[in-house]
This record gives structure tokens, C-alpha cells and sequence, in this order.
């Protein structure tokens, strides 16, 4: 299981950081992280990657447990899903926040996942890259 997830949220400060690549500005690289805003209905571009780069989706069966435990937050209302993209060791995630924060929301998807991945897979520890 997961102790402490860590996930990648894109949102539009980062084009600042876009904008630094793209002229070579390397005085950007030292700036410190905006917080993220986490209210109700702001949209985020989420990206979580396989601990060790390892596949998170085995087969088509992994996939199908992803999106169900994805659809069921947003049938709770806890997230409007707009589109989602899960290669072998990672996914992408366009969501706005609807009733309860994303940490909360990616820590109840993610940690249930791995739960499910580890006890099918019959292997324990982290299946998701902590950053933190």
C-alpha cells in the first residue's frame, strides 16, 4: 500500500514554466512551486507515473478497475472527468473538483488502485512514484 501519494498537477502557471524553455531561462528552475489552487470546479491536468517507471496496467483487466474506481469519484460528484489517457506506466487526467479537494479525491483513486493492483499482482510496496 501507499503511505504518501504524490501526484503531477499542470496547470496554467506552469506555462510560465514553458516559456522559460522555451528562451533557455535558467533563473526559472529556482522558483518556488505556485500552491496549487484546490476550490470546487477549477480544472486540472493530473499525471501519476509507475514507481521505477514499472507498468501500472498489466492488462486490460487493470485498466477496467482504474476507470471504474475513476467513474465511481465522479458519480460520488467528487470530480468531473473530462478525458484520461493510462499508458502502461502512467495516466493522464483532465478533472475539475467538484465536492472534496483532488488530493483527497487522487489519494482515495490512487491508494484503492494500488490496494487492488498489489493483491492481484500478488506483490506489495509502492506502485505509484512519490516525489515528495
Amino acid at each position: 500500500m501507499i503511505d504518501m501519494i504524490d501526484f503531477e498537477v499542470y496547470s496554467l502557471s506552469d506555462s510560465i514554466y514553458n516559456v522559460a524553455n522555451l528562451y533557455n531561462l535558467r533563473y526559472v528552475c529556482c522558483m518556488v512551486r505556485q500552491a496549487r489552487l484546490d476550490t470546487p470546479g477549477v480544472l486540472h491536468h493530473v499525471m501519476a507515473r509507475g514507481i521505477e517507471r514499472r507498468p501500472i496496467f498489466i492488462d486490460d483487466r487493470d485498466r477496467d478497475e482504474f476507470v471504474r474506481r475513476l467513474s465511481d469519484l465522479a458519480l460520488e460528484g467528487k470530480l468531473i472527468v473530462y478525458a484520461w489517457s493510462l499508458m502502461p506506466n502512467h495516466f493522464h487526467l483532465l478533472v475539475r473538483t467538484g465536492k472534496i479537494s483532488l488530493s483527497r479525491s487522487m489519494r482515495s483513486l490512487l491508494t484503492g488502485y494500488a490496494g487492488y493492483f498489489n493483491r492481484r499482482h500478488r506483490r506489495h510496496g509502492h506502485v505509484f512514484l512519490s516525489e515528495a
